[in-house]
């Protein structure tokens, strides 16, 4: 007796393929073998990008830090020491945030940071 190739568990592994293969050029989106193929190269990207979001967020967050930062007479590494001298455990999500919609209150960091550094 010849072997199934299109048993319930083959067609559903195709179709879950051939789905994530949506919207691919030519063969890519149609056929099995060349789909499996793109899918596979795709979430290896995925994986590695979605790391890689991380790290570009964490620059994005220095650059607006250290933008306000120079605008008041301290640069970002001095700033960031100054924070951790005087005890303030914020990340720089939060500090980048406070930034952009309270300048008021980054400042008053901004000047704690100046007085623990000059401690």
């Amino acid at each position: 007796m010849p072997r199934a190739t299109n048993g319930p568990a083959t067609l559903a592994r195709r179709k879950k393929v051939l789905k994530k293969a949506r919207g691919y050029f030519g063969n890519k989106s149609r056929l099995f073998r060349y789909a499996k193929d793109a899918v596979d190269r795709a979430e290896v990207y995925a994986y590695r990008d979605r790391r890689k979001k991380k790290t570009e967020f964490r620059q994005l967050w220095i650059v607006r830090i250290n933008a306000i930062c120079r605008n008041n007479g301290i640069n970002y590494s001095r700033f960031i020491r100054g924070i951790k001298a005087a005890g303030i455990e914020m990340d720089r999500k939060q500090l980048s945030e406070l930034a952009i919609h309270d300048e008021a209150a980054f400042l008053t960091l901004i000047e704690k940071a100046k007085e623990a550094n000059a401690a």
